[in-house]
């Protein structure tokens, strides 16, 4: 409870405008409860981070490991499918990680290396989605190619989602996803995918962390 309550907040107001009350307040646990979790802001903010980094590897692998697609369209349906998250918000809320990339300035020293080594495991996902296009036998250069593709994927789409938020609006998203395929489609010498394909798959959930529960209990 206290960590969905923490991601929630932090993916709309940031971590250096949301304080130990306003997790109290947002889940009606006393502060004594919230201390024998966590023995800071600091750590909470750290869990958070896990927490939402977790989740969303599980959202990324249930799309770009979908071997039934080619690796374009595996993407663009991660893409379609995180605007209607955002969407189904108000765009009042992104990206948590990249959220917290924008405060870096601000943030505990350790966030910084938490937050470059989820990026880096992001980026990996979609460069091993983008190599199936090379599939069964990649050389060293379409390696070195799909690395830097997914690096500027992140680069692009973060930035896309914090203008969504801006101007809450989808179109920021939809903008980057076009110019991000047509570019990434000649450079992989493949097919662009037609449109985000409807699938009756969910994207995971959210689930109570144990050790929350018990503190709430």
């Amino acid at each position: 409870m206290l960590v969905r309550a923490g991601v929630g907040l932090l993916t709309e107001k940031g971590f250096s405008s949301t304080c130990v009350d306003d997790v109290l307040n947002a889940t009606g646990i006393s502060k004594g409860s919230f201390y024998y979790c966590f023995s800071s802001k600091e750590e909470f903010g750290q869990a958070l981070i896990e927490y939402y980094a977790a989740y969303f590897n599980e959202k990324l692998d249930l799309w770009l490991t979908d071997r039934t697609e080619p690796p374009l369209q595996r993407l663009l349906n991660f893409m379609h499918d995180a605007k209607a998250g955002m969407q189904r918000h108000g765009f009042r809320r992104g990206c948590l990680i990249g959220n917290l990339s924008q405060e870096i300035d601000t943030l505990p020293d350790s966030f910084n290396g938490q937050l470059l080594a989820i990026m880096r495991e992001w980026e990996q996902r979609v460069a091993t989605c983008l190599l199936d296009s090379f599939a069964p036998h990649p050389t060293a250069g379409q390696k070195r190619l799909c690395t830097a593709l997914a690096r500027y994927f992140w680069i692009g789409w973060e930035g896309a989602v914090l203008h969504a938020r801006m101007t809450h609006d989808a179109a920021p998203l939809e903008l980057f996803a076009s110019f991000y395929l047509a570019q990434t489609a000649q450079q992989l010498g493949v097919s662009l995918p037609v449109a985000a394909r409807p699938s009756p798959r969910v994207s995971p959930a959210r689930p109570a962390p144990e050790k929350t529960v018990q503190a709430a209990n």
